[in-house]
């Protein structure tokens, strides 16, 4: 029998008893939205977590510390004890930030300048820590939901204040758009040898040679609201976050502000005199090669540290949420096969004699076999393609549930479902493939049938 043949007569035989075959293609279809409901659920929340962290930077960023100041990620909890001798420990600081720029497939360096501060405004001080933030970071998440603008240059003296502080300064952060701030904070200064040997106070000049040439000097600067943002952009990196105040990275730099590692070369004597710092935060080309200049930085003789492990551990969680939802949503499935096996048995006790007409015209047992496997495939086919279109909708409706939720609570709507096109053509495959599995008894029943008590059957 021609497949063309055999496609039309299957057709046929569904159109005859069309509300029982209607039925079981809708359990189908009801069997597969469930599935795709519940994996693109799955799909949208890894979707979504990906989408976020790959924003926010995390991916493409090598932290770097030197090995005396190291501490584990989050930043609390005394340094890592090294066996490495003091001497052999390198310090953080320009020659150093040079050095990794110079490396292969690093596209910035930038170190991390967070100071405390006292903010001025209109005549009222708030004490508060302040954060440069690089040109890169105008893409974050964080920046989406701006009150205002972002810095309107690299270099300009502008602000952005975090929500909260925002509030402390004024009830309505809006009005805070523009307007002037200014910021009073230590200035680390190096003092020259001349000016060491030319202080006549003897306790100062000795104090200033302790401390390697430096000095501490309070300084204001004046700067512009630029915007308002909700959260901390470097917030839970490598304990790297708790900015109020954003300044851009350059105009931080150009501040000269006295920072925690400051303080630790005075405390432990013999400075240089030369700035360094905390940490620093390397942009490579590609994730791919977080690793490559991971391992470049160790040889060199810093810490580094990134979140792929992070990312792995969290593609493992929804690869097993994954399976999961699968193995529930195929349940259905699982039910509407038993479906497809019900009518079809009956068609077999229905069609008996046309069973028989078609063996003796000369159909074989494969003919009459591939003739209920078409059928079967069929009511898989069109129950697949119906199912994914509700799972599809079931999806976009708790998508717009979730947003109605979120809005209510003045947060940003999210998409939580997501159907790729390879879950929808795996949905129908997969349908397609447990209704012929399901076919395989009538079919062989039906191929069975002998053809003279067929033909007696009334």
């Amino acid at each position: 029998m021609k497949g063309r043949d055999l496609g039309e007569l299957a057709v046929r035989n569904l159109r005859e008893a069309i509300l029982r075959n209607s039925l079981t293609t809708l359990g189908v279809a009801v069997g597969v939205a469930s599935l795709v409901a519940m994996l693109s659920l799955g799909v949208g929340l890894q979707t979504l977590a990906s989408s976020r962290l790959t924003k926010s930077g995390l991916f493409d960023a090598v932290f770097v510390t030197s090995r005396r100041d190291f501490r584990a990620p989050g930043g609390d909890g005394p340094p890592r004890k090294s066996s490495a001798p003091p001497e052999k420990f390198k310090p953080l600081d320009e020659s150093a930030r040079q050095q990794f720029a110079d490396l292969p497939n690093v596209v910035d360096v930038y170190p991390q300048i967070r100071f405390l501060t006292d903010v001025r405004y209109q005549s009222n001080s708030y004490s508060t820590n302040v954060l440069g933030v690089p040109e890169s970071s105008r893409s974050a998440s964080a920046f989406d939901s701006i009150t205002g603008k972002y810095f309107s240059s690299p270099t300009a003296e502008e602000a952005i204040l975090q929500a909260d502080f925002a509030k402390e300064l004024s009830p309505q952060t809006a009005n805070l758009v523009g307007q002037e701030i200014t910021l009073r904070y230590a200035e680390r200064r190096a003092v020259s040898s001349d000016e060491i040997a030319k202080e006549k106070d003897i306790d100062k000049q000795l104090d200033e040679m302790m401390s390697g040439g430096i000095s501490i000097v309070s300084r204001e600067k004046k700067l512009r609201i630029a915007g308002i943002i909700e959260s901390d952009p470097s917030a839970g990196i490598g304990g790297f976050g708790g900015g109020r105040v954003f300044l851009p990275l350059r105009v931080a730099e150009q501040l000269h502000p006295a920072q925690a590692n400051d303080v630790q070369d005075f405390v432990r004597g013999g400075g240089s005199g030369k700035p360094t710092y905390a940490a620093l935060t390397i942009r490579v080309k590609n994730p791919k090669n977080v690793l490559q200049v991971e391992d470049a930085i160790k040889k060199l003789g810093f810490n580094a540290f990134s979140l792929l492990d992070a990312a792995r551990s969290l593609r493992l969680v929804f690869t097993v949420f994954d399976l999961f939802l699968g193995l529930f949503g195929s349940l259905a499935l699982t039910v509407a096969s038993l479906g497809i096996i019900n009518t079809l048995v009956m068609a077999i006790l229905e069609r008996r004699r046309e069973i028989g007409v078609l063996k003796a015209l000369g159909a074989t047992d494969g003919d009459v076999r591939s003739l209920f496997f078409a059928e079967a495939g069929a009511m898989g086919l069109f129950g697949g393609i119906f199912g994914v279109a509700l799972g599809w909708l079931i999806g976009q409706a708790l998508t717009w549930g979730t947003t109605i939720y979120l809005r209510r609570q003045e947060l940003p709507g999210v998409k939580i479902s997501y159907v790729p096109w390879w879950l929808a053509a795996s949905a129908i495959a997969f349908a397609v493939a447990v209704s012929l599995i399901a076919g395989l008894y009538p079919a062989g029943r039906a191929a069975r049938l002998n053809p003279v008590e067929a033909l007696r059957y009334e």
